[in-house]
């Protein structure tokens, strides 16, 4: 039995659980259909109890989801046993950080819209350095440079042999703050120059002269899973991230981005504005 589930064992329960409910059975019903007691289907759902892919099929069947492709997609989440790299910071950073690498690990497609920090995944280590530095409380040292090389092995999800599409939206007053001075900041806009030209990178910006636009106040981070229902919004807050993934959630998160990004100008024009901002400094 588990005592404390991952993000993603946590997500396969919720899942599983939205399943049972749509079908109209209770927990107890449930582990009936199994031959089983109603706290094995609970242990599943709370992420507690381990579950093989067949028997994700076989409660699919009990639920009549005659959705294949979330099925599979939901059998597949079983099959990951390996511990990933960001296990080895399990004792040092707060789980829910290393939720969200996971959760970018196991990533079909990313976007974000960010409007005063540069994106995590396209930062270089002295700027994360410098963000963390104002960190409230303040960091140890020790637990600053935890942080920083934490931040840096996220970002092989871009450098990897099938590195995963990524789509950014940065509003030109994060290309602006000049976060531990004027030397870092021109090399964190250089680093975002030489990113964008990736194929798998789309960089866009927001410019001041666009004035208002949805999700202004806010830092979005969505991961596209292999179907839609498993998709996730990440939100950024002070007191750590914050993870959605109910139906209107998404799709609101969704209109958002499109929004957002239909707004922002084309990676062109935003590469221009980036290299301008750099000879400023």
């Amino acid at each position: 039995m588990r005592t404390n589930p991952t993000g993603r064992q946590l997500r396969l329960g919720t899942e599983l659980r939205k399943l049972r409910e749509r079908a109209g059975l209770t927990a107890t019903e449930a582990g009936q259909l199994l031959g089983s007691k109603q706290t094995f289907i609970s242990n599943i759902e709370a992420g507690r109890a381990g579950v093989s892919a067949e028997r994700v099929r076989t409660l699919a069947c009990h639920y009549d989801c005659t959705d294949t492709a979330l099925v599979e997609a939901i059998a597949a989440m079983t099959g990951d046993r390996k511990r990933g790299w960001w296990e080895e910071y399990r004792e040092i950073l707060p789980g829910a950080l290393l939720d969200l690498a996971e959760v970018e690990h196991h990533a079909v497609h990313l976007r974000t819209a960010i409007t005063v920090h540069i994106p995590g995944l396209l930062q270089t280590p002295d700027h994360a350095r410098e963000t963390f530095r104002l960190v409230v409380p303040d960091l140890s040292p020790p637990d600053i440079e935890h942080r920083v090389s934490f931040r840096i092995k996220r970002q092989t999800v871009l450098f990897r042999d099938a590195p995963v599409p990524y789509v950014a939206v940065i509003h030109e007053a994060a290309l602006r703050m000049q976060f531990g001075g004027p030397t870092i900041a021109r090399a964190q806009l250089r680093h975002l120059l030489e990113m964008s030209e990736r194929d798998h990178i789309t960089l866009k910006v927001l410019p001041f002269a666009v004035g208002g636009f949805p999700g202004s106040g806010q830092s979005i981070f969505y991961s596209s899973g292999p179907v839609p229902q498993l998709d996730t919004v990440h939100l950024d807050q002070s007191h750590g991230p914050v993870f959605l993934d109910a139906e209107a959630q998404l799709g609101k998160y969704r209109v958002l981005l499109e929004r957002m990004e239909a707004k922002a100008l084309p990676p062109e024009k935003a590469r221009d504005l980036i290299h301008s901002i750099a000879q400023e400094l």
